[in-house]
C-alpha cells in the first residue's frame, strides 16, 4: 500500500492494551498466553492481587487471573470505514450507498441490477452480511448462516473517566467467566463521555428485516448477564445500562469465516459468516477476496474458510 493510503489510516486506532480475564486453568486463556509467548508479543500475567494494584476498579473472583497484552487496542470503526472508502475512491473505485440489489445474473460478464441501475464486471464479490442468502438462493446455494441481534450496552461511570483511556484503562475480554457461557468484552470510555461499552458476544436469532421491531428487544437475558458481571467485576460502573444499541452478527456453525468462490460460477466470490469478529481483519480479508476474484493464488491457505466444510451445500440446485 502506498504512503498516501497509509496516511488515510491515521487516527483509526488507539493502543490501550488488552486485559484478558479468566480462571487460571481456562484452556482458551492458556492458548492465548502460549500464542503471545510464541509470537514474542509483550504481555504480563497478573494474579488477582497484582491486578487489583494495577487496576483497582476491576475485581476478580476466587481463582480468576489476568493477562495484559500490551499491544492490544481499539479500532475506531467509523474512522476506519471512512479511510477504507477513501482508499477505494483514490484507486478509482465507486462507493454507492443506499442501493438495494434486486438481481444477480451470473455469466461473463456478471450483471448486478440494483434499485439505482445496472452494473457489469468480469467478477463479483458478495459480502452482504445478514442478507447473503437472499442473494445466493437464486444462484443455487444457501449457506448455514445464523443472524443474531446483539445488544450493545453502555454503562455509566460513577466517576466520569475512571474507566477511560486517560486513566490508562485497557480493553478487556472475559473468557469463560461465570455466569456467562460466551465472551464478555469491554472498551474504555470515550465513544460516549462517561459511558463504558461492555457487551456480551452472543445474542438472539433475528430476521435482519425485523431487527428494530419491539419483539427483537424482548429477550434481555444477555443484558441481565452483563448486569451481574458489571456488578461483580466493575464496581465503579452503574449496574444498569444507560444506553443500548442494536448490532447484527452473521454466524457460521463454527464461527469461522467463509471465503470462497461459488461452486458453479467461479467469477462470483463470497465473503460471509464473519461471526462478530471480521471487521478488524477487513484489510487482509479484502486482499484474499481480491485474489480469489482475480483468480490469483491466495496468499494464505484457505482450507479452513471453504464452504465445502459444511456438507451438502446447494447440491440439489447446482
Amino acid at each position: 500500500m502506498d504512503k498516501p493510503l497509509l496516511e488515510r489510516g491515521k487516527g483509526t486506532a488507539g493502543q490501550t492494551g488488552l486485559l484478558l480475564l479468566g480462571m487460571k486453568e481456562n484452556s482458551e486463556l492458556k492458548t492465548i498466553q502460549a500464542t503471545l509467548s510464541r509470537q514474542g508479543v509483550e504481555h504480563q500475567c497478573l494474579s488477582a492481587e497484582e491486578l487489583k494494584q494495577r487496576f483497582p476498579n476491576v475485581l476478580l473472583a476466587r481463582g480468576e487471573v489476568g493477562v495484559l497484552d500490551k499491544s492490544g487496542g481499539v479500532l475506531y470503526a467509523d474512522k476506519a470505514l471512512r479511510a477504507l472508502q477513501d482508499a477505494i475512491r483514490h484507486l478509482g473505485g465507486l462507493v454507492c450507498d443506499g442501493e438495494k440489489v434486486m438481481e444477480i445474473k451470473p455469466g461473463f460478464p456478471v450483471t448486478v441490477k440494483s434499485t439505482a441501475g445496472i452494473y457489469q464486471g468480469k467478477s463479483l464479490v458478495i459480502t452482504a452480511g445478514p442478507w447473503t442468502n437472499q442473494l445466493l438462493r437464486p444462484l443455487g446455494i444457501e449457506l448455514p448462516l445464523q443472524t443474531l441481534r446483539i445488544n450493545v450496552c453502555y454503562w455509566r461511570e460513577k466517576v466520569p473517566g475512571s474507566y477511560g483511556v486517560s486513566q490508562a484503562f485497557p480493553c478487556f475480554l472475559g473468557l469463560g467467566l461465570s455466569p456467562a457461557p460466551h465472551h464478555i468484552y469491554g472498551l474504555p470510555s470515550g465513544e460516549y463521555p462517561g459511558l463504558m461499552k461492555v457487551c456480551y458476544h452472543h445474542g438472539n436469532n433475528v430476521d435482519p428485516e425485523e431487527r428494530d421491531c419491539p419483539e427483537a428487544f424482548s429477550d434481555i437475558q444477555d443484558v441481565q448477564i452483563l448486569g451481574r458481571f458489571v456488578r461483580d467485576h466493575l464496581p465503579d460502573l452503574e449496574p444498569t445500562p444507560a444506553l443500548l444499541e442494536p448490532c447484527l452478527y452473521t454466524n457460521t456453525p463454527d464461527e469461522h469465516f467463509i471465503l470462497d468462490r461459488h461452486p458453479k460460477y467461479d467469477n462470483v466470490v463470497i465473503g460471509a459468516g464473519f461471526s462478530g469478529h471480521g471487521f478488524k481483519l477487513s484489510p487482509v480479508v479484502g486482499k484474499i477476496l481480491y485474489e480469489l476474484s482475480m483468480k490469483l493464488t491466495p496468499s494464505y491457505d484457505l482450507t479452513p474458510f471453504r464452504m465445502s466444510r459444511f456438507p451438502g451445500l446447494g447440491k440439489a440446485h447446482l
